[in-house]
């Protein structure tokens, strides 16, 4: 931070993001530079062969253009090292070096052209050694400079031209209409990067249908990812190392907190009772919400038998009793389904792999053991998924007998609807209870699919009152409070340990934000060493780092005062300056959303990181939404998401299939 600028716009790069590249060229060139020595001074007055005396300038010209390049990549790693993120004063000469160290890639472009016309001319009678050295400085040059070429591709940011520099400090009167002037910049800058998104989103998805809907949702999308860094001058750099101390910092909160009861009521409590009949009902629906994905999850789970025993069925084609609607691979899906849930053909009412933007897959099942007509609902497998997850606009969701206001995230809420239509006027759910009319409906999904589960259940309570709807990983951002208080009455919600997904919505990410730039603003060591503390922990773990911070060195009278490094880091258009600020342009606010259902909570007990071979030891409890109103970063913020981690964990909890995260571990501690 800031971004650099060259060539009269900015860049993806701050001037301190030059020491590892930096560092690993200047390695590459000081060998480079060695074993040209060392060929030059074994071969000093023994170059005889026809081309000899142009190869013996071509060395001693490519020794000090080496040389020379060497410096250079000295001077600049040694000067983007200094200073830290919020203090780019030790690095102004930085631009100024890339500019040389570019320069540099035109002698050493016209000698690699040289070297490669002696070997095709003047290389014969020369030793094999010769030869091969000037092939390898040619072949060496052209990789460099393709990776160079390559990197300015990446850094390469398209609004980079339309970020000029910061205000004047010019009087109160004319500084509000270079405000004016300056919020109609921060808009037009927003449209030109909407547009930037889109092109992206439409060449990533080419092999997508653009029709009216998808368009629809590219554009919403694009609207919604454009504007969330465009405000402030960070570089991805600069947001891996809040990340990585991010994390640190939390897990230091983390150390210092008391440990909690594990459990705080009498094992007769009837609360604990329903936790553990939850549990068990939990995890049985769960193998249903997983069995949702096919055979891609079954055999990712089951790698050493899941193709064995899915092989037969993938070749050819069952005449069975279920519908089975689009896609492909739908023996491989069947059979994957069966194997997972032990269901029999016959218990398949409908099963529909049929998937669009808005469109998810599902199946509906007779669960005779626990005497229900389940809904699955698969959660994110494709890219027509992941552009249903984005569509993260609000939606208005109407629910009779619902008092307050009811919304809901635009692109589940459109999956869930599609899914009710095809229930209802579809008669698949009638079909269902014709067969088994006693029988009460339950619904279930994992992350996407458990947001669509839950709002599909809200749409199905007026007219099934005894429906259950378990939804497991679901999406943070997905109902207003209203719906969330109204679905507690048949929704139960299961998160594990530091999933991202339920702590994923738009208020959540905009205060994850504010409190990346705090902590990048408040750091006072150079990114360099952030990163490379920050990638031992996160593989190796230890002790968080304790940082020294701006902060330490600030008079105790600054200390309530806005911190003037968050500040910098924000940017109002042209301007750097606080959000906060009365100038700022109007940014749009995003309604909060919540977690469905009441929430069952899913945490590893014991001392965090866990050794790999050590005993695991669960406890789940009742929480509330606020508890997942903040991003936890961790390695296991994915992991913890994954449908087979869930229901290993829950089976753990239930004592019915004894499991540990490690292969090697040998018991489990279960606690509720």
């Amino acid at each position: 931070m800031p971004a650099m600028v060259l060539l009269g716009r900015r860049w993806r790069i701050a001037s301190d993001d030059l020491v590892f590249p930096g560092a690993l060229e200047l390695l590459i060139r000081a060998v480079w530079w060695i074993v040209t020595l060392v060929l030059f001074t074994n071969h000093q007055g023994r170059f005889d062969c026809q081309g000899g005396a142009n190869l013996h300038n071509y060395l001693i010209v490519l020794l000090v253009l080496l040389g020379i390049i060497i410096l250079t990549l000295c001077a600049v790693v040694y000067l983007s090292a200094q200073g830290s993120i919020m203090s780019p004063g030790p690095r102004r000469c930085v631009p100024a070096l890339v500019y040389v160290r570019a320069l540099l890639y035109v002698p050493e472009l016209v000698w690699a052209a040289l070297g490669a016309v002696w070997v095709s001319d003047s290389s014969s009678g020369c030793e094999p050694a010769e030869v091969s050295f000037v092939i390898g400085a040619v072949v060496s040059s052209w990789i460099i400079l393709l990776s160079m070429v390559v990197g300015v591709l990446v850094v390469f940011d398209p609004l980079g031209s339309v970020r000029p520099g910061s205000l004047p400090d010019v009087p109160l009167d004319v500084r509000d209409q270079e405000s004016s002037r300056s919020s109609q910049i921060f808009s037009t800058a927003h449209t030109l990067a909407s547009r930037v998104w889109e092109s992206r989103l439409r060449l990533l998805c080419c092999c997508v249908p653009q029709d009216d809907s998808h368009r629809a949702a590219f554009s919403s999308i694009a609207q919604l990812v454009s504007g969330f860094f465009l405000d402030t001058d960070l570089v991805p750099s600069d947001i891996a190392a809040g990340l990585s101390l991010l994390h640190q910092e939390q897990d230091k909160v983390q150390r210092c907190r008391d440990p909690e009861e594990v459990v705080t009521r009498s094992p007769s409590s009837p609360r604990r009772d329903d936790l553990e009949l939850e549990l068990e009902k939990a995890t049985h629906f769960m193998q249903f919400a997983a069995a949702a994905y096919g055979w891609p999850l079954y055999v990712y789970s089951n790698p050493l038998t899941g193709i064995c025993k899915l092989s037969g069925d993938c070749c050819r084609s069952h005449h069975v009793e279920p519908d089975l609607v689009g896609g492909e691979h739908l023996g491989c899906h069947f059979s994957s389904i069966l194997q997972s849930t032990g269901l029999q053909y016959r218990d398949f009412i409908h099963i529909s792999f049929h998937n669009q933007i808005y469109e998810i897959p599902f199946f509906v099942a007779l669960d005779h053991e626990r005497e229900a007509v389940l809904v699955a609902v698969r959660g994110t497998l494709s890219l027509k998924d992941v552009l249903t997850d984005l569509s993260a606009e609000c939606e208005d969701l109407s629910v009779e007998g619902v008092s307050g206001t009811c919304y809901a995230h635009k692109g589940i809420s459109q999956a869930a609807h599609y899914i009710h239509k095809r229930l209802v006027k579809d008669g698949i759910l009638s079909q269902a209870f014709s067969v088994v009319p006693e029988y009460k409906l339950v619904i279930c999904g994992h992350s996407l699919g458990a947001g669509a589960a839950a709002l599909l259940a809200v749409l199905l309570r007026s007219t099934h009152p005894t429906l259950q709807c378990y939804a497991f990983s679901p999406p943070g951002g997905l109902m207003s409070k209203a719906l969330a208080d109204y679905s507690k009455q048949f929704v139960v919600s299961v998160v594990l340990g530091k999933d991202l997904v339920p702590r994923l919505s738009i208020p959540n990410m905009e205060d994850l934000k504010r409190r990346l730039l705090k902590m990048v603003s408040n750091c006072s060591k150079p990114k360099y060493k952030i990163l490379l503390h920050g990638c031992w922990y996160e593989l190796f773990g230890g002790t968080p780092d304790d940082f020294p911070t701006e902060l330490e060195t600030r008079p105790e009278e600054m200390l309530n005062q806005p911190l003037l490094g968050e500040e910098s880091l924000f940017l109002h258009s042209s301007t750097y300056q606080s959000l906060s600020s009365d100038e700022s342009p109007p940014r749009p606010t995003h309604p909060p959303l919540f977690l469905p259902g009441r929430i069952l909570y899913i945490t590893e007990d014991g001392p965090e990181p866990r050794h790999c071979f050590s005993q695991v030891r669960y406890r789940a409890e009742w929480s509330s939404e606020g508890s997942f109103s903040n991003v936890l970063i961790s390695p296991r913020m994915i992991t913890d998401h994954m449908p087979d981690v869930v229901l290993r964990a829950l089976r753990s909890l239930t004592h019915e299939h004894p499991f540990a995260l490690c292969p090697s571990s040998t018991s489990h501690l279960n606690v509720i």
